[in-house]
């Protein structure tokens, strides 16, 4: 059966933004999840409540900015996949492709979820099998990086055995860029 998680992150509520907009709040709450992988940077013990009320299994990492308990970094079976999870401080420039792939090896897992650089971006690093899910910013807020969009986002991603479909949201005024990947690995 297929497992359908929500990939988030990047909040920086409430230094950077009051709370998630509510077009993108009422999206996420429009599906049932399995799981949720949050890449950190909630920086409000707030969001992390509302987190753990969308799916019964919640994994959240610390951000760069995050001061709340929570691991560096995360990885977990679903389905056929092993996903891990890292906020992506500390790999230089940010959001490196490759670097980020060799992560997700020393992590052994094929998808690695992961966020810091404030937009999203889904990649397929062949040569080593792993694919990187960065769902941006739930708050589009800015995040220190020049090719950050300051549009709010998240992503959607099933995975049934081996196979992952991933969909990116961007929110654009009032309606939803969607943006679809399909992956059999």
């Amino acid at each position: 059966m297929a497992k359908r998680a929500l990939a988030i992150g990047d909040f920086h509520i409430p230094e950077r933004a009051e709370w998630v907009p509510r077009e993108l709040e009422d999206e996420v709450g429009r599906r049932d999840y399995d799981v949720v992988f949050c890449t950190g940077d909630l920086t409000s013990e707030d969001v992390l409540t509302w987190l753990k009320g969308l799916a019964s299994e919640v994994h959240v990492v610390r951000g760069n900015m995050d001061y709340l308990r929570l691991p560096v970094q995360v990885a977990v079976a679903i389905e056929g996949l092993r996903v891990g999870v890292h906020h992506g401080s500390g790999v230089y420039p940010r959001g490196d492709v490759a670097k980020l792939a060799l992560k997700a090896e020393q992590l052994g897992v094929e998808v690695l979820v992961t966020g810091h650089t404030h937009y999203p971006q889904v990649a397929l690093v062949r040569e080593r099998g792993v694919v990187i899910v960065n769902p941006g910013s739930a708050t589009g807020v800015w995040g220190g990086d020049a090719r950050a969009s300051l549009t709010p986002s998240f992503a959607t991603m099933e995975v049934s055995g081996r196979s992952l479909v991933v969909e990116v949201k961007e929110l654009r005024g009032s309606k939803f860029e969607v943006s679809k990947f399909e992956f059999h690995l």
